[in-house]
């Protein structure tokens, strides 16, 4: 074999090696990209669109201050998200195949076999001096891909067609079925004309909570009107049963049975009239929106909510709080007042700092305290004394500010009458009545906001625990981390980790609730010599007491009562604690 043309051979071969690479790399003619069919459409700036379907009749939608409206064939408000999704899918079509105009005129009966001699639907799309028009012909056969002409376009595309779907058939799918056509947070005053009566209410600007101001001034249900606003907006058309009533008084809508004004101050955003029930149908009522002719159905319970009296629209709370207290005063048999310090919740006057758990459940209280009556709007002097409000039991000022006066954030006043518990805000010209057990959980005195944490101590600083009970005394002796032992003269059996766990959780010990102060009476707690009494002794010689009373069996703990700052308290003791205690810290009636 000849070298030379061995060479020549290899070097033929790498050439054309490398105009091959070059040619790919550098040289491959760009990708053909799908041509948009409607060049420059964006939907945004779309003003009109009208859908003409072959044999049927006109759909058109005009959008007006950034909403739809159905101009043709009826006007009435149209659904945004339909009328976006076509217009997105015209956007984004594009075609997969063009025919050029040459093509076309080799094909003289292209027209007619395009199906654009009589097009299957014509879409007009209006943006500003923009026009489009896009004649939708004949599927080709796979029925995947239809033809398309856009006049003044030379040629014809083909495109999928697979948004068709966005067309409407007729106007209804493109008809909104709201029954409002405005969100809840958007309107700050609501008009109610139930029959003769007319309720006007209005949002304050300040803490965004709904007030009366028709017929009477008076805090309202805010969360009512909340709820009921959340469902007249889900609420729907159930069925349009005529665009254009001769006579509305024969669906009961003239005069209405119900209007419902949703407005923005003096403007009306969207306005509803309820009428009857639907023949045929008494879950259903008529209905139509204001300022359109259209009468249709919907569900009666959608607008239950609106339905009622004055009293059923005000506030049923007799007070709200939209900020924080720093101040309770409470003027009654015995007066006291509980402030917020630096260092929490502090009983004025008192040396014992407050419970803030305590605390918390009255402020709790209060803000959930339920009016059960709207006993009178219209209040006089006479009235207060009438009704034992004029130097009531109770007196209740709550402050923003502690010592300020000027901070108030509400002032409650309360009476117990022989025909019920009457209540009166001092902002407020109303008597109100509440319920006599929501009134017995009111406080009486300052002693009942006393921390309740009893004591506190390690286990490991525990010397010994001294039981008596029943004329016996048995003394426990701590030896080490769960080593215990009994003193001489003490008999019984004993579990040191359960001693361990149990004297554990006595240090941390916590009252349930307090009783009584200056306990005098022990027989009314059921204290007596033969009954348990506990007592703690520390390795420095500190000491920490405890005696029980009568038991609480449907509680499954017991009274009990300890000695505090020179004053014998009674209490509630922990029950979880208490039955520990009644395991590991009694002695037996069988031992000596």
């Amino acid at each position: 074999m000849n070298t030379k043309s061995t060479w020549v051979w290899l070097l033929v071969a790498a050439l054309l090696f490398a105009s091959i690479y070059v040619l790919d790399r550098f040289m491959r003619p760009p990708a053909a990209v799908a041509q948009n069919i409607l060049l420059g459409l964006q939907p945004s700036a779309v003003t009109s669109l009208q859908v003409i379907p072959a044999g049927a009749l006109e759909v058109r939608a005009l959008r007006t201050n950034n909403a739809w409206l159905l101009a043709k064939p009826v006007a009435y408000p149209a659904q945004p998200v339909a009328i976006e999704a076509l217009l997105a899918a015209l956007q984004k079509l594009a075609a997969a195949t063009r025919i050029s105009a040459g093509e076309l005129r080799e094909h003289p009966k292209a027209s007619a076999d395009y199906g654009f001699d009589s097009p299957q639907t014509t879409l007009v799309v209006e943006a500003g001096d923009q026009r489009w028009q896009l004649l939708v012909g004949n599927r080709t056969a796979p029925g995947d891909q239809v033809f398309l002409r856009v006049v003044g376009v030379d040629g014809t595309f083909v495109a999928d067609a697979d948004w068709l779907k966005f067309l409407p058939r007729t106007a209804s799918d493109w008809r909104s079925t709201a029954l409002v056509a405005v969100a809840g947070a958007e309107c700050d005053a609501i008009v109610l004309t139930n029959g003769v009566k007319v309720i006007e209410l209005r949002r304050e600007a300040t803490n965004h909570l709904w007030r009366m101001i028709h017929p009477l001034q008076a805090r309202a249900d805010s969360e009512r009107i909340t709820e009921a606003l959340q469902q007249l907006q889900a609420a729907q058309v159930s069925q349009f049963v005529t665009d254009d009533a001769a006579d509305l008084t024969a669906f009961g809508l003239q005069p209405a049975d119900l209007d419902v004004w949703l407005n923005r101050g003096t403007n009306c955003l969207s306005g509803l009239q309820v009428g009857k029930s639907a023949t045929n149908d008494v879950v259903q009522v008529y209905a139509k929106r204001e300022g359109w002719s259209a009468v249709f159905t919907t569900a009666k319970e959608s607008l239950s909510p609106w339905r009622g009296g004055v009293n059923e629209f005000r506030d049923p709370h007799l007070l709200e709080l939209n900020g924080p207290v720093a101040e309770i005063a409470v003027r009654g048999p015995h007066d006291f007042t509980l402030q917020l310090g630096t260092n929490g919740w502090q009983v004025v006057g008192e040396k014992f700092p407050a419970d803030a758990d305590s605390v918390q459940e009255l402020i709790k209280l209060l803000a959930g305290l339920r009016v059960t009556e709207f006993v009178k709007d219209v209040v006089t002097a006479p009235d207060l004394a009438a009704y034992g409000l004029a130097a009531p039991q109770i007196q209740i000022s709550l402050r923003s500010v502690a010592g300020d006066s000027n901070a108030v954030i509400a002032q409650l006043a309360f009476a117990a009458q022989t025909n019920g518990i009457f209540a009166h805000r001092a902002d407020e010209d109303f008597i109100y009545s509440i319920a006599p057990e929501d009134f017995s959980r009111l406080p009486g005195d300052a002693w009942e906001f006393r921390d309740r944490r009893i004591w506190n101590f390690s286990e490991t600083n525990v010397a010994q625990i001294t039981l008596r009970q029943g004329g016996k005394i048995r003394v426990l002796v701590r030896n080490g981390v769960n080593k215990w032992s009994l003193a001489a003269g003490s008999q019984g059996i004993i579990n040191p980790p359960a001693l361990e766990e149990t004297t554990h959780r006595l240090g941390g010990l916590t009252a349930l609730g307090w009783v009584e102060r200056n306990v005098t009476n022990l027989e009314k707690c059921g204290l007596s010599p033969d009954k348990l009494e506990i007592t703690v002794e520390l390795k420095n010689g500190e000491k920490f007491s405890t005696a029980f009373g009568t038991e609480l069996a449907s509680a499954h703990t017991a009274l009990a009562a300890v000695t505090l700052d020179g004053e014998r308290w009674a209490y509630v003791f922990p029950p979880v604690l208490y039955q520990f205690v009644l395991s590991y810290l009694t002695i037996p009636a069988n031992v000596p």
